[in-house]
């Protein structure tokens, strides 16, 4: 009866732990780039009561017998499949088509998104919505609102400009990065992915380099599908329900030895 207390205990757990991570996806459900999380649950180690034993001659064999004593989070994934794109006009918003990261930059670190809501400073450097640069072949990418009058950007992430003699010039290069593993990056906040041990070192590039294009006047939205986040909730919600069941029927069996005595 503990044990099946404790088993239950560890239900709980893993239930709540699958429920908050449903709550965040939910939360950025209308989150540029965000990338859904999932949970996935394992067995913990059986304590053996007896043990397997062979068939011999006259005698077949015998299974061995197990109870098991809950379950543990086995992972916590990722899910980097693409969002679908929305068109939005706006010529400073990209999105990725296919794979790799936007590659942007604190001055201190790298950092890598999906999100492609981009921003001109007053110095006409390309940056994210919390100020960081947007890297190109050369660094960052400038554009100089008073030289190149209009300017485009094409879907393997060239930056041209016309000046104000009507000559088209090259501006800059936007470059994306590619992981061997990109489901081990590092969620870092703020649409920010990381590099981490086991994501593997980034390759940086151009997108058709990597048989992706960007888009412009597009932007990739959260790739949570509600529906199957609300499915997902009902579950971890009856599980959940179910395992404080096993903790209350055990205490009323342990009630009823106690009662025993009187």
């Amino acid at each position: 009866m503990l044990r099946s207390m404790y088993s239950a205990i560890s239900g709980l757990k893993n239930f709540q732990t699958k429920l908050d991570v449903i709550g965040n996806n939910i939360a950025n459900v209308s989150t540029y780039g965000f990338k859904k999380g999932r949970v996935t649950f394992q067995d913990l180690i059986s304590q053996q009561v007896a043990g397997a034993s062979a068939p011999t001659t006259n005698r077949g064999g015998v299974n061995p017998k197990q109870v098991g004593l809950g379950s543990k989070v086995a992972s916590i994934d990722t899910i980097t499949e693409q969002g679908n794109l929305q068109t939005t006009g706006r010529s400073l918003d990209l999105a990725i088509s296919g794979d790799g990261y936007f590659v942007v930059n604190d001055g201190t670190s790298k950092f890598y998104t999906r999100a492609g809501n981009f921003y001109l400073d007053k110095q006409g450097t390309l940056v994210n919505s919390d100020g960081l640069k947007v890297q190109g072949a050369a660094g960052d990418i400038k554009i100089d609102p008073t030289l190149y009058t209009s300017f485009s950007i094409g879907s393997s992430g060239e930056v041209t400009g016309v000046d104000k003699n009507n000559a088209v010039q090259t501006i800059g290069q936007i470059q994306i990065a590619t992981f061997s593993n990109p489901d081990g990056l590092t969620k870092s906040g703020s649409n920010l992915f990381s590099e981490s041990s086991n994501s593997g070192t980034p390759t940086t590039g151009t997108a058709d380099q990597f048989g992706s294009s960007i888009q412009s006047g597009m932007l990739e939205m959260s790739n949570v599908d509600l529906s199957e986040e609300f499915t997902g909730m009902i579950e971890a919600q009856r599980g959940f329900q179910a395992n404080a069941r096993v903790i209350t029927t055990s205490d009323q069996i342990l009630q009823e030895l106690v009662d025993l005595k009187r």
